[in-house]
């Protein structure tokens, strides 16, 4: 089905908005999106930092990010060529007193059995735990009929404090971005099944080779303008209102030439919560949609950027680390950018996730406590005087993903006028693919017609049934 005549705003250039863009243009609606900053991509974008273009924070994507994948194919971009493909793994450095698993390259559960055996770092009681634990988790569905904190849930299936310590939180930490005693049992278990539980190709482990704007959203930029979108950054949206004629969406910005109007068939807020509950906030209507918006809490991520010598290489791709924040060791994972990416050369970047404490450091405090954290981890290397260092820190990088989070529909009670993020309903936590699947979704209902919470509703909970499919 496609829709000529469908003239529409997409207000938010991250990857959701991006994603609902790219499908409204290739089923033919006319779209105009608008980015408040320079460049697209959200809260997964690309920085200058000393002259080179970086991440603003770490991703790894799995080979089960279906949706993802296939719009990077759709925009041009070969996931093989810009991503590095590794099986599903938590390997600590040798002799830091962590454990190394290796999901190797067979059928699954196959897979996943071997993998389990061969581990080491692991005493058998922890082997053990965890073979009751998977079995348990896949013959409930991945789900539990109430929702628990990730700890109650680890709790309950006599999870070892090892194995919590060097598998489960740290997955909880990475995937949902929120500390296991307060996070979401029911989407780690959704993160679980499609990692621990899913076939091998699905549990692969992908990381980006190109800083993220490069990833999706620049090629996504150029798919609108070939088929007669327009794009607009540095244009930011300051208010919507109802007219005969549509919807007005008011902006202002450079790239706009100043004040700004223009009135559309249909609007997609692909925004942060807080923005879509401010433009929201005129309409009596969705009152409550906007004071549940504004509810959300969020949790930051910090990462930190190391640069060595050019002859600096780990002896992995990325691996786990052992965290101690009393003594100002925050890192939860390290990854080598040269490994990635050889411009990168002696470049390390270090993930700190639910870095509430983290971020309350100075940069400086920060990011020598990490560097003497490398350096234990990795003796030998000197990496505890780094040549430059950075901090990256996004505060409101993804929401809280809590037990029984109610997380809004992408319809909404305005007709014509949907929701766009990773933070809509969905029984994953705040991810690239949710965000996909977010912004592909919001499209498919203004291309019926039919973005009215009276076909749709306007709220749901996390960990409700699955969708299609699931990723981290």
């Amino acid at each position: 089905m496609s829709a000529p005549s469908r003239n529409v705003a997409v207000v938010g250039g991250g990857w959701a908005g991006c994603a609902a863009a790219v499908e409204l243009a290739r089923r033919g609606a006319a779209v105009t999106l608008f980015e408040q900053a320079r460049t697209l991509g959200g809260r997964a974008r690309g920085v200058e930092v000393h002259g080179r273009t970086l991440d603003n924070g770490q991703h790894i994507l799995l080979g089960a990010y279906k949706h993802t994948l296939a719009l990077f194919r759709r925009v041009g971009v070969d996931p093989a060529r810009v991503l590095l493909r590794l099986p599903l793994q938590m390997r600590y450095p040798a002799g830091s007193g962590g454990m190394d698993f290796v999901a190797p390259r067979l059928p699954a559960p196959w897979h996943m059995m071997v993998a389990l055996v061969r581990a080491t770092g692991l005493a058998r009681a922890d082997k053990m735990a965890m073979a009751r634990f998977s079995t348990a988790a896949r013959w409930m569905g991945w789900q539990l009929d109430d929702d628990v904190s990730v700890s109650v849930l680890l709790d309950r299936f006599e999870q070892t404090p090892r194995l919590q310590r060097l598998m489960w939180h740290p997955l909880c930490l990475a995937a949902l971005n929120t500390a296991p005693e307060r996070a979401s049992a029911n989407v780690f278990l959704a993160v679980l099944r499609d990692s621990l539980g899913a076939k091998r190709a699905a549990s692969d482990m992908l990381i980006p080779r190109l800083e993220l704007g490069a990833l999706l959203p620049q090629a996504a930029g150029r798919y609108l303008e070939a088929r007669g979108g327009s794009v607009r950054s540095g244009a930011k949206a300051e208010t919507l209102a109802r007219t005969a004629a549509g919807w007005e969406l008011a902006a202002s910005g450079q790239a706009l030439g100043g004040a700004w109007r223009g009135v559309f068939d249909a609007v997609v807020l692909a925004t942060p919560p807080a923005q879509a509950a401010t433009l929201l906030a005129p309409f009596a209507e969705a009152a409550g949609l906007a004071a549940q918006l504004h509810a959300f809490e969020h949790e930051p991520i910090a990462t930190c950027y190391l640069q060595y010598g050019p002859d600096l290489r780990l002896p992995l791709p990325f691996c786990a680390l052992l965290d101690a924040p009393g003594r100002r060791h925050f890192g939860q994972f390290v990854f080598d950018r040269g490994q990635l990416d050889p411009g990168q050369a002696g470049l390390l970047a270090v993930v700190v996730s639910a870095a509430g404490e983290a971020a309350a450091l100075d940069q400086e405090t920060l990011a020598r406590g990490i560097a003497a954290q490398l350096d234990a981890a990795f003796p030998g290397l000197g990496l505890a005087a780094p040549q430059w260092q950075r901090v990256i820190t996004e505060k409101r990088a993804t929401f809280a993903c809590t037990p029984g989070l109610a997380r809004p529909a992408n319809a909404t009670v305005l007709a014509g006028l949907v929701l766009a993020g990773d933070y809509t309903a969905g029984d994953y936590p705040a991810t690239l693919e949710s965000a996909v699947r977010s912004g592909e979704a919001a499209a498919a209902i203004i291309l019926r017609g039919d973005a009215s919470s009276a076909k749709n509703g306007s709220l749901s909970h996390a960990g409700g049934k699955p969708g299609a499919d699931s990723v981290t």
